[in-house]
């Protein structure tokens, strides 16, 4: 059984950067697939990036590409989302997700927003 803890979020201003950490215990993270979502206040979560466990390829939806880099460090058992360029419209719950056929693990959130 698997534990995620994100960790990172804060209060930022507009154009700042913050990384996120979600760091595994109870299991390693090397074979799983990492996402990384988000939830806004009165919106649907959206999953944002995520990473595969067999080469360490990366995707990034549009609004968050050329901003927000997804990685992980599977000897520290932690995957990380580097945030750049923040803009408001990125405030929100940020959760980190890792799935493996058939579990999928959740972890509790960290609040990141941005504002002036």
């Amino acid at each position: 059984q698997a534990r995620l803890v994100e960790s990172g979020g804060g209060l930022v201003q507009p154009g700042g950067s913050l990384r996120l950490s979600c760091a595994a215990s109870g299991s390693t993270l090397d074979d799983y697939a990492i996402g990384w979502f988000r939830q806004a206040p009165g919106k649907g979560r959206e999953g944002i990036a995520c990473i595969s466990p067999i080469d360490g390829s990366t995707y990034h939806v549009p609004s968050v590409k050329g901003r927000f880099t997804i990685a992980r460090d599977n000897a520290k058992n932690t995957v990380y989302l580097q945030m750049n360029s923040l803009k408001p419209e990125d405030t929100a719950v940020y959760y980190c997700n890792a799935f493996r056929w058939p579990t999928n693990y959740w972890g509790q959130g960290t609040q990141v927003t941005v504002s002036s």
